[in-house]
């Protein structure tokens, strides 16, 4: 007997235990039923992206306040975020890590603004006061990301009359992190991604990682925004500009870029919200027909 002679009988061996179609058919049959999927969550934001054949889910809250927050309390925490030194301030206060003296909150408000801001975080139900002066978060969270990604959905979501969805964890295979804001626009898809810290602060990886989550949703409209005053030309617009393959940004206000078709970055100088704002009415513009 050759050598192939072993391996052809086992070929055929295996080839003669094949199921024929009436037993694949019967095994089939046997199988209990697949669990029932899952059907599109609450709002048309999360439910565009199961179109786009993903899982969303809201990841669980992490904010310096409780999760059913709502009515009046909600609404002050919300315009007292509107002002860019008091968040400077609660980021500061959730970076502290425990008990903080408030001039000690951020290097960017002298003692009497710090002071101020303090009082607010105490008036507002997110501090109290120990009684060597410092003071302490009730509810510390461990990053101020979160509290961005709520104020801004928020206040979008106002604004603009739109279904907005914050901290969703996309479920697409192979790409990391939360979408911290997606929005439903028109029957359009709006994705934003917030950072907090300020423009040195942002490394390649972040921008590589934004721009796979952009391949795997494939929005209408994309914005990457940082909750900063200093400007974007120096360092982030160089960076999103090469990872797009764009050429020169171009400014349309302030500090409001388009990056290239459907790809908007942004800064907090003046207003965060008014600047994201503008950036989805030129991309909504931009995807609108053009008129006769």
């Amino acid at each position: 007997m050759t050598r192939a002679a072993p391996a052809r009988a086992a070929m055929l061996s295996h080839m003669a235990r094949r199921p024929s179609a009436r037993d694949l058919e019967q095994r089939a049959a046997r199988l209990p039923p697949p669990r029932p999927a899952g059907g599109a969550q609450a709002g048309e934001a999360l439910a565009m992206l199961v179109r786009r054949g993903l899982r969303p889910r809201l990841a669980r809250p992490d904010l310096p306040f409780p999760r059913d927050l709502d009515g009046a309390a909600a609404d002050r925490v919300a315009e007292r975020l509107g002002h860019y030194g008091f968040r400077l301030f609660l980021r500061g206060a959730i970076l502290a890590r425990g008990p903080f003296r408030p001039e000690d909150a951020t290097r960017y408000l002298d003692a009497a603004h710090a002071e101020l801001a303090a009082g607010q975080l105490v008036e507002l139900g997110l501090a109290e006061r120990l009684p060597d002066g410092r003071l302490r978060l009730l509810h510390p969270p461990r990053s101020f990301g979160a509290t961005l990604e709520w104020w801004v959905a928020r206040e979008l979501a106002r604004r603009l009359a739109l279904d907005v969805a914050s901290g969703v964890r996309s479920g697409a295979p192979g790409v990391g992190g939360d979408l911290d804001v997606v929005l439903a626009a028109e029957g359009k898809l709006v994705y934003l991604e917030l950072k907090s810290g300020p423009p040195k602060h942002l490394m390649p990886a972040e921008v590589s990682a934004f721009m796979k989550r952009l391949r795997a949703l494939r929005p209408h409209l994309s914005i990457f925004a940082l909750d900063t005053a200093l400007r974007l030309s120096d360092k982030v617009l160089p960076m999103l500009s090469e990872a797009a393959g764009a050429g020169a940004p171009r400014r349309l206000r302030r500090d409001v870029w388009r990056v290239a078709p459907g790809l908007y970055a942004a800064s907090a100088r003046q207003d965060l919200v008014e600047n994201l704002c503008l950036a989805v009415a030129d991309g909504l513009a931009a995807l609108a027909p053009e008129p006769p």
